[in-house]
């Protein structure tokens, strides 16, 4: 499985994609986030998917950009281009994937920013070829175990949120996810694009420069529960007989 997350904020962009693949009981790492920069044209692919149809696409597209780069001025022009290298390898590998009884199932995240555009924007791309584009309305988009860490995200983000703050809590919905699902880890790779800068910051965070991260929110979330007040549970308790009360 895949964990790869994009957030739009006022500010600008945040991506984080895991490395963590799994093949039967093989586990293995790579990354799974590309990012292209020439001048004022700057932007990220994550993917999710079978490692097969993922790295093909991706070459694919590298290709477009290094012949076409100069005709994307906007964002959504280059997503379309990538989206016509989905289509293409669907077309060459789909009926061999499903005689194998595997499924086409190739998603991405598309974010950036190229000369035209009047801000950063940011993409969700499906295994058809179409694409949706994430708005004030809807911050983010995850591809791949996606269920665990929204809840945090929805609860936390803003469009005015920081790129500072984005990024942390993005941080916590993969750690809420990692701690729950055996097939999303480490290392953890992080892109940040501050808006209009057409430049992307790349990091890789390895575990163990985030365990005592992980650690203190375990133990934040701990006494928060601890705190929370006891009033709402008296009728329940109370139904246990005095000296039952919160056992």
């Amino acid at each position: 499985m895949t964990y790869c997350l994009g957030i739009k904020v006022r500010s600008g962009l945040v991506a984080i994609a895991d490395t963590r693949l799994t093949s039967g009981t093989e586990v293995s790492s790579n990354r799974k986030i590309t990012v292209h920069q020439v001048e004022h044209h700057s932007l990220f692919v994550m993917t999710s998917g079978l490692r097969s149809v993922r790295d093909k696409a991706i070459t694919y597209f590298r290709e477009v950009l290094a012949e076409q780069d100069r005709s994307f001025n906007k964002l959504y022009k280059a997503v379309n281009a990538f989206g016509e290298q989905v289509k293409r390898v669907a077309r060459e590998d789909r009926e061999s994937l499903t005689a194998s009884g595997l499924n086409f199932n190739l998603n991405a995240i598309v974010g950036g920013q190229l000369e035209d555009d009047d801000e950063h924007k940011l993409f969700m791309l499906y295994p058809e070829g179409n694409w949706v584009e994430v708005d004030n309305g809807s911050l983010f988009k995850i591809i791949g175990n996606s269920g665990y860490g929204k809840p945090l995200l929805f609860r936390n983000l803003t469009y005015d949120t920081s790129l500072a703050d984005a990024l942390k809590i993005g941080f916590l919905a993969f750690d809420a996810t990692r701690v729950s699902a055996n097939d999303v880890d480490y290392p953890l790779d992080v892109v940040i694009y501050p808006n209009n800068s057409f430049h992307m910051t790349e990091h890789r965070l390895e575990k163990d420069d985030m365990d005592e991260i992980s650690h203190q929110w375990s133990a934040l979330l701990n006494n928060s529960v601890r705190k929370l007040p006891n009033y709402w549970m008296d009728p329940i308790f109370e139904k246990l007989g005095s000296g039952n009360r919160y056992p």
